[in-house]
């Protein structure tokens, strides 16, 4: 058996290691929080503050008034928001499609679905961008938030046929004996047990299209239409880089997704651990 000293030494290394971990993750967010609150003047400063000595909400009142930000979180909840609902609808019924029909070549499609979320965004962007102008889809809500969807819906399905395969087909069964229809099924049966599965999916859909980047940068070219995450990117002038705007920009930015992750853990969690157990 292991000496009392050696399991004690253990545990130290262990909590010393989590805590060098969690400085490493937090450092760069409380760094980001304590420049949103600094006086402007102080910024640069050298040597720089760990902890301001002067307060000040003037950043934030820049980014809204300056920068109008506002109009860009308003684009940035639509696209994600849109993005959400469409994934849902579209992973919901292909999952089932994928659990409970038969037909042909089913686990290619599968892995075909999985793999098409492995192609570097780089790849696809310029001849996405072409086709949308074809479509006269640039610079629009539709054009934003069908990428975010083409990035999520893989694993969204995926997600979504772990969890429908957990259900049981019995109540399936006992439904079509009771002369429900497959469509009742579906409505009153299978989509009410699949809500836990489908708000993780609505929740990391939601997420994703929130901080997607690539091609809002490449199917945006009028200001007003931008996500958040471009307009933050565009801050920097041809001679000065506004690391406080930035810095308050991205902490509102920031604080929907941290709220949103905050209020839904306990039904995010539920819904990955039930789609990992089969019962």
């Amino acid at each position: 058996m292991k000496s009392k000293s050696a399991i004690i030494g253990k545990k130290i290394f262990y909590i010393v290691g989590l805590l060098v971990f969690m400085i490493i993750i937090v450092f760069p967010f409380y760094w980001q929080v304590i420049t949103s609150i600094k006086d402007p003047a102080d910024i640069t400063k050298m040597p720089t503050e760990l902890w301001p000595s002067r307060f000040s909400l003037d950043l934030y009142k820049s980014v809204f008034v300056n920068h109008h930000l506002q109009v860009y979180l308003l684009n940035s909840i639509i696209v994600a928001v849109g993005a959400m609902l469409l994934t849902v609808v579209v992973a919901f019924p292909a999952a089932y499609a994928f659990v409970r029909f038969k037909f042909k070549f089913k686990k290619f499609w599968q892995n075909i679905i999985l793999l098409a979320n492995m192609f570097p965004l780089i790849a696809i962007v310029t001849p996405m961008f072409i086709i949308f102008r074809q479509l006269h889809l640039l610079n629009t809500y539709l054009g934003l938030i069908l990428p975010s969807v083409i990035l999520t819906l893989p694993m969204a399905i995926w997600t979504l046929i772990a969890f429908i395969k957990t259900l049981p087909f019995e109540l399936e069964e006992a439904a079509k004996i009771d002369g429900a229809r497959r469509r009742d099924v579906i409505w009153k049966v299978v989509l009410p047990l699949s809500f836990p599965g489908l708000f993780t999916t609505a929740i990391i859909a939601f997420i994703s299209a929130w901080n997607e980047f690539m091609f809002a940068l490449v199917l945006v070219t009028k200001d007003e239409m931008r996500t958040v995450p471009i307009a933050i990117s565009m801050f920097p002038g041809e001679y000065s880089v506004p690391w406080g705007d930035m810095s308050a920009a991205s902490i509102v930015a920031t604080i929907p997704i941290i709220i949103v992750v905050l209020i839904c853990q306990k039904r995010i969690i539920s819904g990955l651990t039930s789609g990992a157990i089969k019962g």
